[in-house]
């Protein structure tokens, strides 16, 4: 996983996406008929999704609306979250996102071997996550 999200900091602006789903594993059988890739359900800070696999480019995720509902007020029907990298400076994007009229919808928090997040919405009002390898 390590040298995958080295690759995609380095060379790569979109990094990871997330697709919310209302039942886990009615999603996992779909994408991985249709996208035919292994999909693996994954636990980790007791939130439980799926990863697609991403043979060495860039992945992502199935993520169980009750996960993101609680703490963004997010539905299935809001669609893709996507991951653009910001590696190197996370805590000055954010800073640019308030400077710039956007709003911070989730402050940065870990993903464990997957970096660091945050969750805001850029000035037309799409929400977007900020993602670095480190949290600086």
């Amino acid at each position: 996983m390590t040298d995958t999200l080295n690759h995609n900091s380095r060379y790569n602006r979109a990094v990871w996406f997330d697709i919310f789903v209302n039942d886990l594993d009615r999603a996992m059988a779909f994408y991985r008929a249709v996208l035919g890739c292994a999909i693996s359900k994954e636990n980790d800070q007791g939130r439980t999704f799926a990863v697609l696999a991403g043979l060495g480019g860039n992945s992502g995720s199935l993520i169980p609306v009750r996960e993101v509902l609680a703490t963004q007020g997010v539905h299935a029907a809001a669609g893709v979250l996507l991951y653009l990298n910001v590696e190197g400076r996370l805590r000055d994007a954010l800073a640019e996102v308030r400077r710039c009229g956007g709003a911070v919808l989730e402050d940065v928090r870990p993903m464990g071997l997957h970096g660091f997040r945050a969750v805001v919405l850029d000035s037309e009002g799409n929400r977007i996550a900020l993602h670095a390898p480190q949290d600086r």
